[in-house]
Parts: C-alpha cells; structure tokens; sequence
C-alpha cells in the first residue's frame, strides 16, 4: 500500500533534553565536532547512518531518550554543549571587533541554492556551497549576514547508473518539517510573500528558516493551499523547467526574497539590511523591488531612488562566459511586468531598458545585476580579467582594466572541510581554523613527517572503504547480484597513489581528459612499481546530453575487469561523499578549458587537507600556483583546434602523473616516508592554508563591498535622499551636454627642447569645450604610456589636467619609460557619489 500523503513528526524530548532541540536545529553542528560528538554519543552506530542529529532524534527509541534524560553525565554534557552554543552566537567576534562606525547592521545575501549541509539538499553544486561557504564564515566572523533563497521540493536529483552507464536522475520530494528549518509564523499562522503574476493572479510563499550559526537563512517554498497547482510548482526543482519557471523562480527570489527580509526582520526585530549582496544575477530583480519601495515610500523618482539602490548592491558574477549567463525572451519578461503589479511605479519600459542586451530579443539578467549594483566583482583573479573582458561593451571607450569589476576569490570555510584529525594533529582548534591565518604557531611545530604521512595513509584508508562501499551500492542499484561483488573487495588500496577528479560535468570541464590516451592510461593505474588509482564523480545537468556521454564514456572505461580495481567512478556526487576526496586523495586534478573555469573550489579544500593539486592554470589556481604546491598541467595556448589542443594537454597530463607526480609519491626513506612529497604538503598547508579560506573571503566582501556600500548609502539617502537626487540631477545634466563635449586640440609641450629621456618633464595641453559643465564636473586627464604599431596604449599613467585658461587645460608629468612613448586626453564624468570615474559608462577622447 502507499501513503496518499507524507509528513514528519518530531520527537518530543523529556524535559532535560530540550536543550539538544537547538543544538539539532542549528547548523553549527555541521562544523562544531563537538556537538557531533555529543549526539554520537546517544547512539553511535545511529549517528553514523544518518549523520543529522535531528533526524537521529527522531529515530532514537522513547525508552533511549528517557535513559538519557536520567543520565547526569551526558546532561552536564549536554548543558556545556548549549552554552558553548549561546556563547558562540552572542559574543563579540571579528566583526564587532572592528572599530568602524561605518559597519553596516545587516547584510542581505542572495543566491538560487545554498549547499550548508547534506542534511538540507538546496545545492547542485559548486555556487551552492560557495553560498554555504560563505554563511557559515560569516558567522564565524559574526558577519551580519541574513541569507535569502528558496526551498526546492525535490531538491536538484539524485543521481545513479543504468547498466549502461547512462545517468539517471530521481527526484525524492522532501518534507520540510524533517529538515532542520523553522516555519516563519505571525500568532500562528503562516507568513506568506506575495508577487504578482500575469492574469491578475498571485504567487504565493511561506518562509522557512535554517539556522546556519549566528546567520539566519531564509528559504521561499511556493508548496502551500494559497497558490493554484502550476504556481506550487514554481519551487519543485532548483535549475528546472522552462523560460516561465525560471523566470518565477527569479521573480520569487529577488522581488519575493527581498520582501521576505522586510517581513522577517519587522516580526523578529532583526535590523533591516540596506546592503544587498546578489551571488550570481538570479535574483536581479530585486533591485527593482528596493526601487518601488523607495518610489512609494519617499516619492522619488525611479531615476532618484536608482543612486540609492545602486549604492547599496554587490554583484557577484561567477560566469566566465556568455552562454552561462540567464537571458529570457523579452517577450516573457513584458508579459510579467507590463500590467504594473509586479513593481508598481516602476515603467516596464525601464525594466527592459536595464536588461537590453546586444540581441534585441533578449534580457539579459547578468546586465540587469551590472547596472543595479554599483559594485561588482568576479570570484578570482583571473575571472575577473576575463569578465572585464566579456562585459566591455557596457564600458565603451574604457580599456579592459578600467570596467568597473573587480575580483574576490572564493575561499572554503576550513571548519567543514578539513578532517578534525588533521586539525587536532596540528594543534588547530576545530572553530578558529582559518579565521585569522595560521593564527601565529607554525604549523610544523612539533609534528613529523612520518606523523603527517601516518595521518595521510589513514585518510586514505578511509577514502577506500567508502569507495568499495559505494561501488558495492552502484552496481546493486545497476542490477549485479550481491554473488557477482567478489572483486569489489580488491578495488583501490591505501598505499597506492590517489588522484581524485569530482565536480559538475558541463562540457568544458573536460571529465573525460583523461581517456584520450586509454592505453597510456591503463599503463599508468597497472604499472607494477608506481600504481596509480583514479576516483571519479561529478552529477550532469539533466538536460545535457553531452555532459551525460562523457559520463557513459568514463563508466565503460572503468567497467573493464582489469582497471576496475584502480579507477572507479561513484555516482550521486554530494558533500558527503566530497569530504571522503578532499580527505583522502593524495593529488587533486583539474582540467578545464582554460580560462572557462570561474575559480574552482574543490581543490582548495583538497590543499586544506594535505593534498596536491594537478591543474590547468585557470580559476585560482592561476593565481596561487608557485611551484611548489602541485604541478600544474601546460596549456595549450594559441592551439585553435580543440581536440589537438586535447590531445596535447592531455598527453602532458601523463607526463606529469608519469615521471613526476608517482616518481616523487613512491620515492621513500628507510621509514617508508616520502619526505620529498611531504615538504610539498607542508609548504601548501602553510602556504595556501590562510589564501584559501572562506574567512579570508568574506573579510575582503566587508573591507571592499560591505562597508563602502554602506557608507555611500548614507551618503545617498542621508538628508532626506539628498546625495541620490544630486547624482540623479547630475546624470540629467551629463545625458544632454555629453555628445557636445569636445576635445578640440592637444599638445605635448618640452621646455627649452630638453631631448626625450626618462624623467624628463613635459607639458600636455588641450583646448576643451565642456559643453556647459563646470569643470569641477568632470575629471580630465592625461594619459600616457607605451604605444605599439597600432597606435594603442598599453601600461597607462593618468594625470589630471587643471584649468590653464579659458576652455584650456594642462598637466605637467615626467616621462614614466623609455621606448614607444604616447599620449591622449580625455574627459571623465566626475561626483562624489560614483565609486569610479567608469560608473557612468561615459568618456570622451581625444
């Protein structure tokens, strides 16, 4: 028989144990092995099966709960866990450490999935538990953070094999009430969110809350009797559906989401955010929410309220390329907002306006975040060359380096990825790693090489029990008969080398890098002296057929009887399984298509435990490569053909694993200790340790984006709106006289015919008519570094230009280099209000 309905009860805890209530609900317990220690405590084989401490209560016998309300030990326990709780999330942190009035109260973070835990299945990948990441080092610094999504009934799916090695998805529907999450309620009943929808109908959300530390999260869920059936729907899936439910689901997160904050804070006395940080352009939208409610609140006009929402916007982008990015039919966007009741007082028309793209027909929802948040940033280095790059056409006239985006690499939050045994072997304490660097002690103080490699093998072990555990259970899910598992026994073994490769599997990530030699492969994992074993995962999306060959392409190379015990691959790819890898590969490989990988944050909680990274120099690995923390991977740069390019890579991935990586792993003292291997490992937990960090993350968020976002709010709304109606005047003025601005004539001046050498000083001059604009309205330069055959400058100096009579200007400068010297000059819109003289997207040269 099945059930015409699920729902979940929850124990009901003898009054002693009430306390274990709040440490269940909070998800603190994800990174605090303490409070994981206590509830194991209760029923250490249950713990371990079901690794969530609400659900083991609600699986704890009443007679074991009862045993233990009587049990004095484990309630002075228990009571010492609650109050390290309640300090935790009350005391001063490094936040309120800080010594600037300035500090915003509130930051809202929003973002379409949050990976925090497995325990709560909102995540499909990497943008997820970034999100994840980052709340839970928030709290850790005592960030302010409230973080906004919504609560996706099934999740993104489960992921399994056919017999033919084809991925299948299932899609479990989850029950709330069985998940660590609090219905938000007002004298008991539901609070809900509304938006409208076309047709005058409304789509309605109650909101759920997780606790994740000192951060509350905030969940929409359309699942509920206030909406018809197709509008339950809008939050099913994560990533599903077409044009009209994704588009609900963004609506819901930036306009529904931002209205959700409003409620939750005026019911729970949470200050109300005025910095809105927007983690990825899904929930663009909401900008025009905080625009409509400046227009109905104070009586602005959009073009006056949009200073202020601008101001107080940070816009993450973690796009490396144009066709990651979300467009909808302009046609879809019209049919939801044109009738007015979606944003009231705001004109559709602005709304296309802030979405227009190249293409006429779509909205783009990456230009809508650009042109909504006044600042922006890519999430490392690199990225963010390449996203100056891919959105240079909204900066016209401006060089790559001068678009307005900046970078932030990510980081992990080293409390939920590294294996408490590392951190107790190096006497870091489980809460602090990571907040303030290596915190002072040297990280080899006391602790040898054979204690670390001891520690390694160990991981390691562990990792190959959960892999034959996992290969056991995906080949009874493909259909073997438990009879036919024999060999599964003999798969992987703790001495060998162990590369591990998991992530999504869009095309450009390459899974199957690795096969374009399968000979070469199969020598490498079967070479009798310097074995290499290889563990694969990664989820496809459902609707990408190419993702989902590559994977049938691997799991028939892995199927083969004489490699299947040194390369397997483990379906249904999660933070459970991820924390086995991380821990327990000796080397980490990555291999995109350089520079399509935005950042890349798996290798990073690899290198926090020990591990190697084997990489293409793309995302951070750019960046924090030195030559001594991994190998990484030469790229094939110029080589146009993708698969001799392909081919070339990959034959230098061999290379390395061949004659250096497994060389190095095998080369051992009289005490079987790699210390040539080990020296590797030291000098990456010491040095990729501190830059890695999700602390180190969000601290630069608060110094480069939080704090100056908060303070040009005040600059912008303080005095009744006074700066915003400034800027807003300003941009009248410039939109009329800019096209008449001209730079008539320029001229480089030598005193007494000086020869050109470096150092020498000159004069720049130039003849302006500023088209009635003060000049203390613009900002003229000059500007001057190396010209090539193109007349094109590179490496530029600029130099304000001052007036030197009527309609002229001037700047004196010494000549910065020697060579093919040139100049220009140009003029820059200028207020107090822009972050940069580029905000404005207007120039005009010489």
């Amino acid at each position: 028989m099945r059930a015409v309905r699920r729902f979940t009860v929850r124990a009901s805890l003898p009054e002693p144990l009430a306390g274990l209530g709040a440490l269940a609900t909070n998800l603190r317990w994800t990174w605090h092995p303490p409070t994981r220690d206590l509830f194991a405590s209760m029923d250490a084989e249950l713990f371990n099966a079901v690794r969530d401490p609400l659900r083991m209560l609600t699986a704890l016998p009443p007679e074991r709960l009862d045993e233990l309300a009587e049990d004095a030990e484990f309630l002075a326990r228990a009571r010492d866990s609650v109050a390290d709780l309640e300090r935790y999330l009350t005391e001063p942190r490094w936040y309120q450490r800080c010594e600037d009035a300035d500090l915003p109260s509130a930051v809202a973070y929003f973002s379409m999935e949050f990976g925090v835990t497995e325990a709560l299945p909102n995540y499909s990948g990497g943008l997820g538990v970034l999100a994840g990441d980052h709340l839970k080092a928030a709290s850790d610094l005592g960030v302010p953070v409230i973080g906004v999504g919504l609560l996706y009934r099934a999740g993104y799916f489960r992921q399994s094999l056919s017999l033919d090695g084809w991925q299948v998805e299932h899609y479990p529907v989850i029950d709330p009430n069985a998940f660590p999450l609090e219905l938000l309620t007002e004298d008991g009943k539901p609070v809900l969110v509304a938006v409208a929808m076309p047709g005058g109908r409304e789509l309605r959300a109650q909101i759920w809350k997780a606790r994740v530390g000192r951060v509350p999260l905030l969940l929409l869920d359309t699942d509920t009797d206030a909406n018809d059936d197709d509008l339950r729907a809008v939050t099913d899936r994560l990533y599903g559906g077409d044009a009209d439910h994704r588009i609900r689901q963004e609506i819901l997160a930036g306009i529904g989401g931002f209205r959700a904050v409003r409620k939750y804070c005026a019911l729970t006395g949470h200050p109300q955010p005025k910095v809105f940080h927007t983690n990825e352009g899904h929930a663009g939208f909401l900008g025009l929410e905080r625009a409509r409610e400046i227009i109905q609140a104070d009586g602005l006009a959009f073009e006056e309220a949009l200073p202020a929402v601008r101001a107080g916007t940070v816009f993450t982008t973690h796009t490396p390329v144009s066709a990651g990015i979300d467009r909808f039919p302009v046609d879809v966007v019209q049919r939801y907002f044109t009738d007015g009741r979606l944003v009231p007082d705001v004109d559709p028309r602005r709304v296309l306006a802030l979405g227009a793209e190249d293409n006429p027909g779509l909205f783009n929802m990456a230009h809508l975040g650009l042109r909504l948040a006044q600042r922006a940033n890519g999430v490392s280095q690199l990225h963010g060359r390449v996203t100056r790059r891919m959105f240079s056409r909204l900066w016209p006239g401006f060089d790559y380096d001068e678009v307005p985006i900046s970078s932030v690499t990510n980081g992990v939050h080293g409390p939920t990825w590294v294996a408490r045994e590392l951190s107790a072997l190096l006497g870091r304490d489980h809460e602090e790693w990571g907040l303030d660097g290596n915190g002072g002690k040297p990280l080899r103080d006391g602790v040898s090489d054979a204690q670390l490699w001891g520690l390694r093998r160990e991981l390691r072990e562990k990792l190959v029990a959960e892999v034959r555990r996992r290969v056991r259970a995906a080949w009874l899910q493909r259909g073997a008969s438990p009879l036919e598992l024999g060999w599964v026994d003999s798969v992987f073994d703790p001495d060998v080398l162990t590369v591990g490769f998991a992530r999504r599997v869009p095309t450009y990530k390459r899974l199957t890098l690795m096969l374009r030699d399968p000979d070469r492969l199969r020598t490498l994992l079967l070479d009798e002296r310097r074995p290499i074993q290889l563990v694969v995962a990664g989820k496809s999306h459902p609707a990408d057929e190419g993702g989902k060959q590559l994977i049938q392409q691997i799991v028939r190379f892995v199927d083969d009887p004489a490699v299947r015990h040194r390369i397997v691959f483990l379906p249904d790819y999660d933070m459970s399984m991820a924390r086995y890898l991380y821990r327990g590969c000796d080397v980490w490989l990555n291999n995109p298509v350089r520079p399509l990988e935005a950042c890349g944050t798996s290798g990073m909680k690899s290198a926090l435990n020990g591990g190697l990274n084997l990489s293409i120099r793309d995302g951070w690995w750019e960046e924090c490569y030195d030559g001594s923390n991994g190998w990484a991977i030469p790229n094939a740069e110029g080589v146009t053909d993708p698969l001799r390019r392909d081919d070339l890579e990959a034959a230098a991935l061999y290379d390395l694993l061949g004659q250096q990586i497994a060389p190095l792993f095998y080369d051992r003292d009289g005490e079987d200790v790699p210390n040539g291997w080990l020296s590797m490992v030291w000098h990456t937990l010491e040095t990729l340790g501190p830059r890695v960090q999700a602390a180190r993350m969000v601290r630069e968020y608060v110094e480069s984006g939080y704090l100056p976002a908060a303070r040009m709010v005040a600059a912008a709304t303080g005095d009744g709106y006074r700066g915003a109606l400034s800027l807003a005047d300003y941009r009248t003025k410039i939109e009329v006289a800019w096209p008449r601005v001209r730079i008539f004539d320029s001229e480089l001046l030598v005193e007494d015919r000086q020869p050109l050498v470096v150092g020498t000083e000159v004069t720049v001059r130039a003849r302006i008519d500023l088209a009635g604009l003060e000049p203390s309205e613009v900002d003229i330069q000059a500007v001057v570094g190396r010209v090539g055959e193109d007349d094109e400058l590179s490496e530029p100096v600029t130099i304000p230009m001052t007036e030197d009579g009527i309609g002229a200007f001037a700047a004196r400068l010494r000549l910065p280099r020697p060579g093919s010297v040139g100049y220009t000059v140009r003029v820059l819109p200028k207020h107090p209000l822009l972050a940069t003289s580029a905000e404005l997207s207007k120039v005009v040269l010489a």
